[in-house]
């Protein structure tokens, strides 16, 4: 199947020839399902935090700063921003052949952006391109301007580095927007501000350009210094691509096809970051300063209940660790169990009772020591997205996982009943730690789930191939984590996924 030049290219790559095959089966053979027992509710998966409880988690968190804990902010910003303006590039071709009324009137979104047009952050500075190229002011302009080279490109730009929001001394981008927010609550107490920055290598000078303009304003303004860094998604996360016989998809150069494997490839990047607290959120939930408040107040939290919850298991981590297993008792072992159980959220197989102390031991011992993270959850209102679920593994445990619909069989009418009936969704809210009661970082490409994924129908010069993208990163790369979730408001989740979202209230 592979010559000799192909697995040079595989070598290249960083990649070896083994997963590539792996990937080739994969495509074969496709991905299970991921089974769901029930979907996660309050009181039952989901922890509700009452006013008390709030403040307690986010003094908890301030202390452990304040005593030492290193924080850092993690923000998957790689994404380009083209989806975002589907509905004005369906109107810049509609305008090149036919009068503006009638171009817009079955468009409702682009109508809707020119008649709020002033409203958006990066409006000046188009009216000022067009000024100055002796443009007329008219709807076609205006979208093309927006989306073109001749203007500000946005249709080519990552989200990053939009125009977002409107302040007295100038609009912001989403990048800023997350400088700002982690000075809130990413600080550690010497107030440094850690942030790493995914981003696509042919953005990255963007997003540098932008940090060396900014940083200085916002050190002096927020009483911070920032270290701000950046990496790209690895070539040696990329997967292969094949025709529809299963068969290595070719270059016009005959050269095989790799494509990236989807933001799950993105816990290699994770996995090189060094701090206490990790926090995780998406390039587009932002809001402007007077709005950050409840997502401020609410990540401290979250990171409240890890660290919380790190103690005793870390307590329990050290015991199993550091003691030899006759010497601990029934008791303690029962203790444990039970906190794995109902704290940390994973079950024993079904039907399987550990009747011996070495069983018992041996499981906890491995339950215990992995990763922990904490995950905010919305009540559902009608927004995309994966949801909390309690899911099957592939060990027979039982266990909190992030699924995403399209893990989840469709053909399955018990499976989609229970999916009908979640309560919450998912809006990319993670606290994570990362390291063990020693302070050791854990590997964490150790404790993804390889049988999660999915398979989708790409083309490539005319012709069709299959892809294939790794699982994602808060679901299969994070599915055999220690997991909790906790309700977080409506008011932290904010997300820009068409141009218009900018025009909603949370965003003016």
């Amino acid at each position: 199947m592979f010559s000799d030049k192909d697995r040079k290219q595989i070598e290249q790559r960083g990649s070896e020839l083994s997963t590539v095959l792996t990937q080739i089966e994969n495509f074969k053979k496709g991905f299970p399902f991921l089974h769901v027992e029930e979907a996660a509710s309050a009181g039952n998966g989901i922890i509700l935090l009452s006013a008390e409880s709030l403040q307690k988690r986010i003094a908890l968190y301030d202390e452990k700063v304040a005593g030492g804990t290193v924080p850092l902010k993690f923000v998957p910003a790689s994404g380009a921003a083209s989806r975002m303006f589907k509905a004005m590039f369906e109107a810049l071709e509609a305008l090149e052949s036919k009068p503006e009324e009638e171009a817009l009137k079955k468009n409702k979104a682009a109508k809707q952006y020119i008649d709020e047009f002033w409203k958006f952050a990066f409006s000046a500075e188009i009216m000022d391109r067009m000024k100055a190229d002796g443009a007329g002011d008219n709807a076609k302009n205006k979208i093309a301007y927006l989306l073109t080279e001749n203007g500000l490109n946005y249709g080519a730009k990552p989200k990053g580095l939009l125009k977002f929001h409107s302040y007295q001394h100038g609009p912001r981008t989403p990048f800023e927007e997350h400088l700002v927010e982690g000075a809130m609550y990413a600080h550690d107490n010497e107030r440094n501000v850690k942030i790493h920055f995914t981003v696509s290598p042919e953005h990255q000078p963007g997003f540098e350009s932008i940090l060396a303009e900014t940083k200085k304003k916002y050190e002096t303004e927020l009483n911070v210094r920032f270290e701000v860094s950046f990496s790209q998604q690895k070539p040696s996360t990329d997967t292969i691509a094949v025709d529809h016989d299963n068969k290595p998809f070719r270059n016009a150069d005959g050269s095989l096809l790799f494509r990236p494997a989807g933001h799950g490839a993105l816990i290699e990047n994770l996995n090189d970051l060094d701090a206490d607290v990790i926090f995780i959120k998406n390039i587009d939930n932002v809001v402007p300063d007077h709005l950050k408040l409840p997502t401020i107040d609410y990540k401290k939290a979250l990171a409240g209940v890890l660290l919380k919850t790190q103690d005793k298991l870390f307590e329990y981590q050290r015991l199993l660790n550091e003691r030899d297993k006759a010497a601990l008792s029934s008791a303690i072992l029962a203790e444990m169990a039970n906190f794995l159980e109902n704290t940390l959220n994973t079950k024993p197989a079904r039907n399987q009772y550990y009747t011996e102390k070495t069983e018992l031991y041996i499981y906890l011992k491995e339950k215990m020591n992995r990763p922990l993270r904490v995950c905010g959850m919305v009540k559902n209102e009608g927004e995309p997205g994966g949801g909390p679920f309690w899911a099957t593994n592939p060990d027979g445990t039982v266990s909190l996982q992030v699924a995403e619909s399209s893990q989840i069989d469709p053909d399955s009418i018990q499976q989609q009943n229970i999916v009908k009936h979640a309560t919450h969704f998912n809006p990319v809210d993670l606290v994570c730690g990362v390291k063990n009661y020693k302070g050791e970082k854990y590997d964490l490409t150790k404790y993804t789930d390889p049988e999660t994924g999915f398979i989708s129908v790409k083309s490539k010069d005319g012709k069709e191939l299959k892809a294939q993208e790794l699982p994602g990163l808060w679901n299969g790369a994070m599915s055999n984590w220690n997991t909790l979730f906790v309700e977080v408001p409506i008011e932290t989740f904010n997300p820009v996924k068409t141009v218009n979202d900018l025009l909603r209230e949370q965003h003016l």
